[in-house]
């Protein structure tokens, strides 16, 4: 499994978890942005934008374009 692969999977893994905890239990935008260590969503966002950024840089990469910002 190539290394976009993985990272693909491991957001949609971050998705399958954030989504059963949404349903459980409702979400408030501090808990997404601002959730306190030992919550089950710290880190979240930040993790997932790091992931993201990651995987659309090797998009560019793969098709030769360049991000536009």
């Amino acid at each position: 499994m190539s290394e976009k692969a993985k990272l693909i999977a491991e957001m949609i893994e971050m998705q399958k978890t954030f989504s059963d905890y949404e349903r459980k239990n409702g979400v408030d935008s501090s808990e997404i942005y601002a959730a306190e260590e030992g919550h089950p969503l710290f880190g979240y966002a930040a993790k997932y934008e790091e992931i993201a950024n990651k995987v659309d840089a090797m998009a560019h990469e793969d098709k030769g374009s360049k991000r536009w910002f």
